[in-house]
């Protein structure tokens, strides 16, 4: 009877919630015909009385006026009234007036719409004395010209008392609605419960969704599916690609163009062994999917240059147009030097804030001389983007944590920039946050931007958390924004993912060629059980882990002794720093433990490649794959997943994907596992291997409809757009604020 206990207290709590709602609904209308009926009896008052009130202005006579504002206030509603000359000068109050509100200040409202216009009527709600009262500012003039206004003061004690008898009222009836609902609801289970068990049982006995790593997810399939024929709110439906992002980038933001900034270039350019020059496409799954939003929107990338033939491919403002083949759009490439490159790139970003920000177990280092390298390259970056803004507020996309200080700068220089920061890896939570010692400074840099992005709720939480605990700001946790020196910033989740389709997969055979290539080229018979993990070397991966777990599945499962082989494509990656190089060791080492230990003849159970693979090669040992396997023990989303779904277009295969990855929240066919557990990993990959085809299919067809859907053009079609909603907001603030003052400064002379 649990259940039925629990949807009774779910019931009960929702008509809770609604009652709640549906009170703060009927108040804020009821506020709003009061204030509506207390501004139209304040000028059905002065229009009464408005010949006496000329005559008084005319007479001159302060005493005179006060005579006819005393027949003003015997309506018991009215607490006070002003008379008040043209320059905002006093002349007669008769009962409560507000301090902060006479003459003098109300003024400029009336007279806000400049010299030679007429005066206007002011109308304004507030505290006083414990209760509220309602202000109205009223012109008065005759046949010779406006004489002055009158200010008005109404109680509004009655509706605070009409709100109590709203709320008592829905209070009872909820009682009432909760307590018939709860006999329903009893009488229901009671009669509904034994046939119910029935079905149950009967779907249990069928054994199709019992096994330990195939749960039932059914509802999640039907979610997803409803989430497919969503239509967006911009009006335009069907699926998202570059096109449609194009449009949205021209209905938004009026096409204009596009500033990327990131560490990490999109093209690498190099000298090959016999001197001529090589474009390469990094390991990085930030370039992975921020690559084709440049190709559909135009612009400019600005990126290290970090190819030792970057500089010679470059023109004398260090620009290059990529791709090679296209000239799309152009990267503009900042220069550091070793030094600068040691402290900023690998002291403070990655000794410093990729451990502190995983949880990985490695500590955190952090140095002065790093941190203000790490200050100097950021100021570098900012004004680089200022040199290829072109415009007073351009839009400014800035990725990850290497530059964390940049909005502010930027925002320094260009005030009204819309600057988006994306945060492409976890946001620890505020205690381990609190161990950066320069934690306030990011803080405050970062929330120099108009919005920030993370790709979970879970890290936007944290980074409000953060901001709460070690800034001096303000938190609006109800609009998700922190709000600091009076400007706002936004914070979302925008899970990152892939294009759609993959342009890689343009030129690669079909799956089963993939395959029967691999397979060749590894060296395999074709009835080999093929695993594969891509990753870079990099600790946080659970490269480790992932190869523990390959070995415990042979202690387990000795039938896969001979048939099942394991290849890493691991590119190496921060070589310079001592953690990467140990880890180097120790996935070579376990490698080939694991190899002597299990391996006969010429069969090895793990094939490590350490080494840099193109895209290409990458996809084609996807397709070729039985089971890819994530391991990461701390991701912020994990774009390797959804490759692999991506490639299997054949819809073979099976993701086993650590749930410790943001993807786990979205890939939720995926064989999600605990990589710590090494029997748990063993046993997803054994059940991996051994699942029906029909399982395989129904599985990648639910995630690749996921990925279609939600890839990379809708992540920057959302983002695009809400910063396009920023932009006008920002800049209709900026045209009433001038506005203003401009009135204000008229009405001071």
């Amino acid at each position: 009877m649990r259940q039925p206990i629990k949807f009774l207290i779910l019931l009960v709590s929702g008509l809770g919630l609604l009652t709640w709602g549906a009170f703060l609904v009927v108040q804020e209308t009821t506020r709003g015909w009061v204030e509506r009926d207390l501004a139209l009896r304040a000028r059905l008052a002065a229009n009464g009385a408005s010949s006496a009130i000329s005559a008084g202005f005319r007479s001159g006579k302060p005493a005179d006026l006060r005579t006819v504002l005393l027949d003003v206030v015997r309506d018991e509603r009215i607490l006070g009234v002003s008379g008040c000359a043209a320059d905002g000068r006093t002349v007669a109050t008769v009962g409560i007036a507000p301090a902060h509100f006479g003459c003098a200040e109300v003024a400029p409202f009336v007279f806000h719409a400049g010299a030679g216009s007429p005066p206007m009527e002011w109308l304004h709600v507030e505290a006083l004395r414990g209760g509220k009262v309602h202000m109205s500012g009223l012109p008065v003039s005759d046949e010779s010209g406006f004489l002055g206004f009158v200010i008005l003061v109404q109680d509004m004690g009655f509706a605070e008392r009409r709100e109590a008898q709203s709320r008592d009222f829905l209070l009872t009836a909820f009682f009432l609605l909760a307590l018939c609902a709860s006999l329903v609801t009893i009488v229901a289970v009671r009669l509904s419960w034994r046939g119910w068990t029935r079905q149950l049982q009967r779907m249990l006995k069928g054994g199709e969704e019992t096994d330990e790593f195939r749960p039932l997810l059914r509802d999640v399939r039907e979610l997803v599916d409803d989430i497919m024929t969503e239509r967006e709110a911009d009006g335009e439906g069907g699926a998202w690609n570059a096109d449609r992002l194009r449009r949205t980038l021209g209905r938004n933001l009026h096409g204009e163009k596009i500033v990327i900034v990131s560490n990490r270039e999109p093209y690498i350019h190099e000298h090959d062994a016999e001197g001529r020059i090589q474009v390469r496409h990094p390991a990085s799954g930030l370039v992975t999917a921020l690559e084709p939003v440049m190709r559909a929107c135009s612009g400019v990338w600005i990126a290290h240059g970090s190819g030792a033939a970057d500089r010679a491919v470059v023109d004398a403002h260090d620009r290059v147009m990529v791709p090679p083949d296209e000239k799309i759009y152009a990267i503009r490439r900042v220069w550091l030097s070793e030094q600068e490159e040691q402290g900023y790139y690998y002291g403070f970003s990655n000794e410093g804030l990729w451990p502190l920000c995983h949880v990985a177990h490695t500590r955190p280092v952090f140095r002065s001389a790093d941190w203000n390298h790490y200050r100097e390259v950021n100021q570098r970056f900012a004004d680089a983007v200022c040199a290829e803004a072109g415009i007073e507020d351009p839009i400014v996309l800035i990725q990850d944590y290497h530059l964390a200080l940049a909005p502010r700068m930027i925002r320094q220089k260009l005030p009204r920039a819309t600057v988006i920061g994306f945060w492409h890896i976890p946001w620890p939570s505020a205690e381990r946050f609190g161990i950066c010692p320069f934690r306030v400074e990011l803080l405050d840099g970062m929330l120099g931007a108009s919005m920030l992005g993370f790709h979970t709720q879970a890290h936007c939480n944290n980074f409000m958390d953060s901001v709460d605990r070690y800034l001096e700001s303000r938190i609006d946790r109800e609009s998700h924004a922190v709000i600091q020196h009076g400007r706002s910033t936004l914070i979302r989740p925008y899970p990152i993912s892939l294009e759609w389709p993959v342009r890689w997969l343009e030129g690669l055979p079909p799956a089963p060629e993939c395959r029967r290539s691999v397979l060749e080229e590894l060296g395999l018979p074709p009835d080999t059980l093929l695993g594969v993990g891509v990753d870079r070397l990099d600790y946080t991966k659970g490269i480790e882990e992932r190869l523990l777990a390959v070995e415990r599945l042979l202690e387990l499962r000795p039938e896969f002794i001979g048939r099942f082989v394991f290849v890493q494509l691991a590119a190496p990656s921060r070589t310079a720093i001592d953690r990467y190089r140990d880890l180097n060791e120790s996935v070579a080492a376990i490698a080939k433990r694991v190899n002597v230990r299990f391996g006969v003849g010429a069969y090895v159970p793990i094939v490590l490649r350490r080494a840099h693979h193109e895209p290409p090669v990458v996809f084609r040992y996807y397709r070729a794959a039985d089971v890819c396997y994530v391991s990461s023990l701390d991701d912020g989303m994990n774009l390797v997943a959804k490759e692999f779904v991506a490639a299997r277009d054949d819809e073979r295969g099976v993701l086993v994907l650590s749930q410790f990855t943001g993807a786990a929240r979205e890939l939720t066919e995926a064989l999600v596992v605990n990589p710590y557990d090494l029997d748990e990993a063993a046993g997803a990959i054994a059940a991996a291997l051994s699942m029906p085809d029909e399982e395989q299919k129904a599985r990648l067809r639910s995630m690749r409809a996921f990925v279609a859907e939600f890839n990379i053009y809708r992540w920057a079609g959302r983002m695009l757009r809400d910063a396009g909603r920023l932009r006008r907001r920002d800049r209709l603030s900026g045209r009433l604020s001038d506005r203003f003052r401009a009135a204000f400064r008229e009405a001071e002379a």
